[in-house]
């Protein structure tokens, strides 16, 4: 039951559909997202979750802290399984249970991403949501596609060389209904896009950027800061676009609009010195990574024609 009183209550569901005691780390991103997600969605839910940290801050069998049924799957099926869930609550008389994804990149950018391309391909009427954290986080820190430029991880000493991958825009390039990007700093804009996609018939995606004190190397009671960053330097560009007729509408999401316009944005330098991954970044691979920047916001912009 909603509380009373709360002018919020109108705006987010007030109810929690995840429980006290899970054992995500303080300042998690991707349970923080999760709590907004669960809301948007409510308890007509079914989470398909591949191998990830989410697999374990649900809690230890028998016990689980999401109020919502949970399958948890092998690293690279989870977008089949739930396209077979999917069609199963059909067959069942259930054609409106919300089945969604959810997963890092390491299962859904990489390992996953067959099988995410798959149902896409297919237009199964499912939500992939992935929390980017950009690293296998839960198996030790490792670099992913999705791992950006200069950061450090466990298996690049160094800094990585290559750039980011994203498949928000690989999914786009699939001509499916819904894509959007989303940030835990940014709930009301994450909380509507859920809701859109909960409406929006066949496959949706949407790519929440999710940071991780752990893994990023810093203090726990920085996610927020970090999140807004990432949207103010221009990093992480919030966007939701729709297939209307084999016709994509990109549009860019009020809190990125300011960003269009790259004097607006802040020195992507104040986002890097925030987090010990980037540690020892050179010159050379902080310059590359503004071209990065600066090359999907092009992308974007092309969208939008």
């Amino acid at each position: 039951m909603m509380s009373k009183g709360n002018i919020l209550d109108e705006i987010i569901s007030a109810e929690e559909l995840i429980l006290k005691g899970h054992s995500a780390c303080q300042g998690c991103g991707s349970v923080l997202s999760l709590r907004y997600v669960l809301k948007a969605l409510g308890r007509d839910t079914i989470l398909v979750i591949p191998a990830s940290c989410s697999s374990v801050y649900q809690g230890l069998y028998p016990k689980v802290a999401f109020k919502v049924h949970t399958f948890n799957t092998a690293f690279a099926s989870a977008a089949a399984v739930a396209s077979g869930i999917k069609h199963g609550l059909i067959m069942k008389g259930s054609p409106n249970t919300n089945v969604v994804v959810w997963g890092g990149d390491g299962g859904l950018t990489d390992i996953g991403f067959a099988t995410v391309s798959g149902a896409a391909e297919r237009n199964e009427d499912i939500i992939v949501i992935e929390y980017d954290n950009e690293a296998y986080m839960n198996t030790g820190i490792q670099r992913s596609g999705s791992t950006p430029m200069g950061a450090r991880t466990t298996t690049t000493h160094l800094g990585k060389f290559e750039p980011k991958k994203s498949i928000s825009l690989i999914a786009l390039m699939h001509n499916v209904p819904y894509v959007a990007t989303a940030n835990p700093a940014y709930p009301f804009d994450l909380y509507n896009k859920v809701k859109k996609a909960k409406g929006i018939k066949g496959f949706k995606l949407i790519h929440i950027f999710s940071p991780c004190p752990p893994g990023w190397r810093y203090d726990d009671s920085k996610t927020i800061e970090i999140g807004k960053l990432a949207v103010e330097t221009g990093y992480w560009i919030l966007w939701e676009a729709f297939n209307e007729d084999g016709k994509i509408k990109l549009e860019i999401s009020p809190p990125s609009r300011p960003y269009l316009n790259p004097e607006r944005r802040k020195p992507i330098e104040e986002f890097l010195k925030m987090q010990g991954r980037f540690r020892g970044m050179t010159p050379e691979m902080i310059e590359a990574l503004k071209k990065w920047i600066d090359n999907q916001w092009d992308l974007i912009k092309k969208f939008m024609d």
